[in-house]
């Protein structure tokens, strides 16, 4: 007998690669950012749609690693643009409870940024509504790396031992430590790949991918998405039989 709640069938945490914001522009034959600005209404409303669903964490992958290899120009306008979002809707997010954290290589943000985001972590760090993890210069190596230097710098301090360095130790040196697992990567504009985003946290998630370009996404995407959720069967490496004996 099955006994599972819609509650216990949503994920309780959600990755998001919000692509397709230039591909939008284009069609439209208008400039890369304004596809960029576009694509701020879509994160507003997945922010809300996330918090009255009573999903736990939703993480954004706003600007990769790789990122800073396209066009010093467009890259100039997304810092801005990043800027005036943060600005924007930092209080509007805090009045609703909402949690904000950003994970990526701060070291490569302007000052201006860099100060902004920690302003907004502090503001916002007691609310529980819901948490959004920002992901800014942000790539899935450097998250292993940074987690490696620094378990390294613990073992050389004589405060770790080699022998405590496994996957617990691991996820506890993560830019997501802390929080629960990824359930639900999704990806939008037709692309199946995951583009270095989060390499260590979505070893069991379920990926779903739709055509639909970011700036298009809504309500009903998101829903399509967590009804995809809901109707898969989540193994993690047992039989089809132990399942059901769980679910008695």
């Amino acid at each position: 007998m099955n006994h599972r709640t819609e509650a216990s069938t949503l994920p309780r945490h959600v990755a998001i690669i919000m692509d397709g914001n230039g591909r939008w522009a284009r069609r439209r034959g208008l400039p890369r950012h304004a596809g960029h600005r576009a694509g701020v209404g879509p994160v507003r409303a997945a922010v809300e749609q996330c918090a009255r669903r009573g999903i736990e964490v939703l993480t954004l992958f706003a600007f990769s690693s790789e990122n800073w290899k396209r066009p010093r120009d467009e890259v100039s306008k997304l810092m801005t643009l990043f800027l005036e979002a943060l600005d924007r809707e930092v209080d509007a997010l805090h009045e609703n409870g909402i949690r904000v954290r950003f994970i990526g290589d701060r070291s490569q943000l302007s000052h201006a940024l860099v100060s902004r985001l920690a302003a907004a972590e502090r503001l916002t760090a007691d609310n529980e509504a819901l948490t959004l993890v920002v992901a800014v210069s942000y790539g899935g190596h450097w998250d292993m790396v940074q987690a490696a230097r620094a378990i390294a710098v613990e073992v050389a301090a004589g405060r770790l031992s080699p022998d405590d360095v496994d996957e617990q130790c691991i996820t506890a040196h993560r830019a997501l430590a802390g929080l629960p697992p990824v359930d639900l990567l999704i990806r939008t504009a037709g692309e199946w790949r995951i583009s270095n985003f989060l390499l260590w946290d979505l070893a069991y998630s379920e990926l779903h991918f739709t055509d639909r370009l970011w700036p298009e996404f809504g309500e009903a995407d998101l829903e399509l998405a967590l009804e995809a959720y809901r109707s898969r069967r989540r193994r993690f490496g047992r039989t089809d039989e132990q399942m059901k004996v769980g679910e008695c």
